[in-house]
């Protein structure tokens, strides 16, 4: 586990960013939690009602009030992917943040960090990491 061999440096960095991420994460969780279980629900109910029900003015009713359960879960599933996309900024901005703020990094590195995180979002963590490690050796000559 890469998290478990990491230098106190790198642990104090990585733990002021989730302090930053924890409340966003919190409620992206809450919402990825409850909408799929309310989609499955109302498909498994509507499926259910509509082959097994005869069809009466009851039977609509209960179709809406599902339709409505799925809407529901499927609006909470794609706030919790626009929450997440929300949470990859900030922590990239924070990262570049960093980065910018660093004395001890030459400018030209900092450019080069900055452009690898901006480029791939999805490794930004891994070279942020090796941004701190290159900091840290730097500041130990």
């Amino acid at each position: 586990n890469p998290f478990t061999d990491m230098p106190v440096f790198v642990k104090k960095e990585i733990e002021l960013l989730n302090e930053r991420l924890a409340p966003a994460m919190r409620v992206a969780s809450r919402f990825s939690l409850f909408s799929f279980p309310l989609v499955v629900f109302s498909i498994m109910n509507i499926i259910i009602v509509l082959f097994t029900m005869p069809m009466d003015e009851n039977t609509w009713i209960t179709l809406l009030i599902y339709s409505i359960l799925g809407a529901v879960g499927m609006a909470l599933s794609k706030e919790s992917k626009i929450r997440r996309k929300a949470i990859e900024k900030t922590s990239v901005d924070y990262m570049i943040q960093r980065i910018n703020d660093s004395k001890i990094a030459t400018e030209q590195m900092k450019k080069r960090y900055i452009i690898i995180i901006n480029e791939k979002p999805v490794m930004a963590l891994a070279q942020f990491m090796e941004f701190l490690r290159e900091e840290q050796r730097r500041s130990s000559f």
